[in-house]
């Protein structure tokens, strides 16, 4: 059974920066994605980082390119998401997410493909 567990939100004033951690343990499979996505109050959840295990090959939604930076360790058995200048449409509950196969790349940000996904952690930005 595959379980993400999650650290590193917390609250930090606009303009600062954040890291976020996700530890995989039991898991095996080596064709995968992982993601970070976020939940706002009373929003859907928005994928905002993924990553290809096999390739390193990341992908970014349009409203964090060139802020975020998602990656993981050599071992691939953590996930982060290196979070900066950070504003505070970015305040939301972060959650990641790995899938169990590979998935087209017009996929990346459809959290149906997710099969596992982390606690989660409260982001909040403040202006």
């Amino acid at each position: 059974q595959v379980q993400l567990l999650e650290s590193g939100g917390g609250s930090v004033q606009a303009g600062g920066s954040l890291r976020l951690s996700c530890a995989a343990s039991g898991a095996s499979n080596k064709n995968y994605y992982m993601a970070y996505f976020r939940q706002a109050p009373g929003q859907g959840r928005e994928g905002v980082a993924a990553i290809y295990a096999v390739s390193g090959d990341t992908y970014y939604a349009d409203s964090v390119k060139g802020r975020f930076t998602i990656s993981q360790d050599s071992a691939k058995t953590t996930l982060y998401l290196q979070m900066n200048s950070l504003n505070p449409e970015d305040t939301a509950h972060y959650y990641c997410a790995r899938s169990v196969a590979g998935v087209a790349t017009s996929l990346v940000f459809h959290p149906a493909v997710y099969r596992y996904w982390g606690q989660g952690t409260q982001v909040t930005v403040s202006s």
